[in-house]
């Protein structure tokens, strides 16, 4: 039998689909049917950091996170994906960077190594777009975007796919040159008019959708900021007020023991500061997507959702990769071990 190892660079992840946000909408919407039924192993997110939490926004951290998912995947592997906070201004490169292992399900022998920061963006942008898909209004219009980072080029990405309606897009960041660029260049992808705005404030008030992706240490968005008929997404740590959290209609997590594990989110926070009660979450995704848990019932609710991402959305997607990258013949082979011998 062979043991090869197929490595994808990130050019060839996404000349294998990496950068269909389609593809990964679709993907990630059979993870969280999946999650809901129970046919998958998640252990917990662990976290490599030098210090406490806080120091995950100076010096950054390391994060690991094996999984193995069933149905039409039948998916093992790991992504180790990293965050150093000072890359882009002291370094010129991502703040972001990772692999993803993947091995066979049957004899468990790594079979590939590919780029995992291409993947890793893809997935969290479409997890939201799985999350507006069934939770936001169905004429949205209006999105508004908070951090011009890279997470939320394809959170717009996403949304741009699930929202028809989708006319107009607000970006906010502190750096507003940056957002000037996000602007410039996502405009040109995504054939929307995008419009740079001076606070957070403006880009959620009016939005019928608005995503806050950030490293921010504080919260943002504020209680007296939101309107009836939002869908909030929340992407980054602890980005809002709790107060946020307690006027939502409804409250949707991907996975809360996750949330609760990891414990940098907004809501993670609340929860071990004794301030909200698990009760008050409506569902986990996957109950929303198998229709076990009501989706949205009124275009008066405010619905928060909060995702801390999970490894089986990670290796489900690369797994959709490989097998598209053996077809096309893309990747390189390396033959690690040769005739394994048993030691």
């Amino acid at each position: 039998m062979k043991t090869n190892l197929l490595i994808l660079n990130q050019e060839e992840v996404k000349r294998s689909g990496g950068e269909d946000i389609s593809l990964a909408i679709k993907t990630m919407e059979e993870v969280f049917s999946l999650h809901q039924k129970g046919e998958y192993v998640l252990p917990n997110k662990n976290v490599l950091r030098w210090g406490d939490i806080e120091t995950e926004t100076t010096r950054g951290r390391i994060n690991s996170m094996p999984a193995a998912i069933e149905g039409d995947f039948n998916s093992v592997g790991i992504k180790w994906i990293s965050s150093s906070p000072t890359n882009p201004d002291k370094y010129g490169l991502p703040r972001a960077s990772g692999i993803i292992i993947l091995n066979d399900y049957e004899t468990l022998f790594p079979k590939a190594i590919m780029d995992g920061m291409l993947l890793s963006a893809m997935r969290t942008g479409a997890n939201s777009g799985v999350a507006a898909k069934h939770l936001a209004k169905k004429n949205s219009k209006v999105l508004g975007l908070i951090g011009a980072g890279a997470q939320n080029k394809t959170q717009l990405l996403a949304m741009k796919h699930v929202l028809e309606d989708l006319s107009e897009v607000k970006i906010n960041d502190l750096n507003i040159e940056r957002a000037k660029q996000f602007a410039e260049e996502m405009s040109e992808k995504t054939n929307l008019p995008i419009t740079v705005v001076n606070t957070a404030e403006e880009a959620v008030r009016g939005s019928d959708v608005f995503i806050t992706a950030t490293v921010s240490k504080v919260p943002i968005v504020k209680y007296e900021w939101i309107e009836k008929g939002a869908l909030y997404l929340h992407v980054g740590s602890h980005e809002c007020e709790f107060e946020v959290i307690d006027k939502a209609d409804k409250i949707v997590v991907d996975d809360w023991e996750e949330l609760k594990h990891r414990g940098v989110e907004s809501i993670s926070i609340m929860y071990a500061e004794g301030k909200f009660e698990e009760n008050k979450i409506h569902a986990q995704l996957g109950e929303v997507v198998n229709a076990v848990k009501s989706s949205r019932t009124s275009d008066e609710e405010f619905i928060y959702f909060n995702s801390v991402g999970m490894g089986i959305q990670d290796v489900a997607l690369a797994s959709v990769i490989y097998e598209k990258a053996i077809q096309e013949n893309i990747g390189t082979n390396f033959d690690m071990w040769g005739n394994p011998t048993l030691v």
